[in-house]
């Protein structure tokens, strides 16, 4: 510490960046912290926290049809967008004073301007000069991708933007397939838009196991999504009364508004990243070891910027861990298998462990499933189509389960209590042996009992 300003100098004040400063800083080591937008970073300002408030007020439209189908009577009902943005902005700014607060009560600094590495132990922040520091940890996190070569994408708005509409729109075209299309799908659909969800390949939520994809897919068009796949955007033009997305197929969609949500990268742009060394991979992510330690011995990286898993919980399990390794004397490195994962799509999906594919070609097609699609028992009264999923994948022999998935009401709920059973290697009988709760949609998990054969393994045996 003599020759450095710094112990530890932290870029980013996102939930991963955040978690590690305040640990580090309260073991005694001397701390600072840069952010060029606010404290919170991704999750509390621009992701999970006011997606999740807009999947809240977007779900009120469908309470009122099954309520009347309880017996209640609905009145007119109308929904303010102004005043929900409003009291949603009073929220996100009550929880970054939060994050201001607990870094300085740990007693770490915080300055406000972005920063960049000079070397491997200097960093210069916009309107702040220099200081160094003994260790450096990027927490930058990542941002939207956009097809800056398609023409027009200059009238398209990212999921950054989408936060700050001026007014709900009448109609939206979403591009993507992603979970953050599919969330914002049901979000506007939910609000009363006329929402259009364009989609490149053969099915949504890539990377989910295939038979929730599909039924989510079925599930979101039931509530009046229109789903188009095997396309995506040509052009984009601007008309008298909107925009015109011109697709590959031939199709074209008018919208007031176009949103892409087609992925997010690495957060890497003006770091000076090479004026220290790391070392980025192929996607352009910073390369890092177990212990989050980049290819420059003093320099770390946790959260999205690694491009490992974009979960905020994991960004600050992985912030912790590099806390207490090299501050704590207790090293730990944050083990990444098992990882339990929430869409706030409409029905909602719970997932956690192997798909069904991945499950067969790690496992040799040795698995067997248990697959359930039923109405939830809250529905009943409302005359509706909608159903749930429920999925076991289980290894044959050992009958480990390396797979659960939940489509339904309380999903990610339910999916967080699987994942604790599924961390520490429950079998079938042992899952079996639950006593179920009833009535409850959660216990067709643990009275499963016939084994699910594909068609195409079925017409095969």
């Amino acid at each position: 510490m003599a020759d450095h300003d710094f112990d530890l100098f932290v870029i980013g004040a996102g939930s991963g960046g955040v978690r590690a400063a305040r640990v580090a800083a309260l073991s005694g080591a001397k701390v600072g912290v840069a952010e060029e937008h606010r404290a919170g970073g991704t999750c509390v300002i621009r992701g999970c926290v006011p997606k999740k408030l807009m999947v809240y007020a977007s779900e009120f439209a469908h309470h009122f049809e099954v309520a009347e189908g309880y017996g209640w009577t609905v009145g007119e009902s109308a929904f303010d967008w102004a005043k929900f943005i409003a009291e949603k902005d009073k929220e996100i700014a009550r929880l970054s004073g939060i994050y201001v607060r607990n870094l300085q009560n740990a007693g770490a600094e915080l300055f406000h301007g972005k920063a960049r590495l000079k070397d491997r132990h200097t960093v210069e922040i916009d309107g702040h000069g220099t200081v160094t520091a003994a260790k450096i940890l990027i927490a930058t996190g990542g941002r939207p991708w956009m097809p800056h070569e398609l023409p027009g994408v200059e009238h398209a708005i990212s999921s950054n933007e989408v936060f700050h509409l001026p007014e709900l729109p009448k109609r939206m075209v979403i591009a993507g397939g992603g979970y953050i299309a599919v969330e914002f799908a049901g979000i506007f659909n939910g609000l009363g838009v006329e929402t259009t969800l364009v989609h490149r390949g053969p099915n949504i939520l890539r990377g989910f196991d295939d038979d929730v994809r599909s039924h989510v897919t079925e599930e979101i068009e039931k509530r009046g999504v229109t789903v188009l796949l095997g396309c995506q955007h040509a052009a984009i033009e601007k008309t008298a009364t909107g925009f015109l997305s011109r697709l590959t197929n031939g199709h074209a969609v008018e919208s007031d508004v176009v949103l892409f949500a087609l992925g997010r990268e690495p957060y890497v742009e003006g770091l000076g990243l090479e004026a220290a060394g790391v070392e980025l991979d192929a996607r352009g992510a910073v390369k890092v070891d177990e212990y989050s330690r980049t290819s420059v011995d003093n320099i770390w990286a946790v959260g999205d910027v690694t491009d490992r898993i974009n979960l905020t919980p994991v960004a600050i399990r992985e912030g912790h861990a590099f806390a207490d390794t090299e501050f704590g004397s207790r090293p730990t490195s944050f083990d990444h298998e098992m990882v339990a994962s929430a869409v706030f799509s409409q029905p909602p999906i719970g997932s956690v462990g192997l798909s069904e594919a991945e499950a067969r070609h790690k496992h040799g097609g040795r698995v067997d499933i248990y697959l359930s699609r039923f109405r939830p028992m809250k529905y009943a009264f409302t005359g509706g189509e909608e159903r749930c999923l429920i999925k076991l994948v289980v290894e044959q022999g050992s009958e480990k389960i390396l797979g659960c998935h939940v489509v339904g009401p309380d999903a990610p709920e339910i999916i967080q209590m699987a994942a604790i059973a599924l961390k520490m290697g429950v079998t079938k009988p042992q899952w079996d042996s639950t006593c179920a709760v009833h009535p409850t949609l959660a216990e067709e998990l643990v009275t499963m009992r016939e084994k699910h054969v594909p068609p195409a393994l079925g017409q095969a045996a």
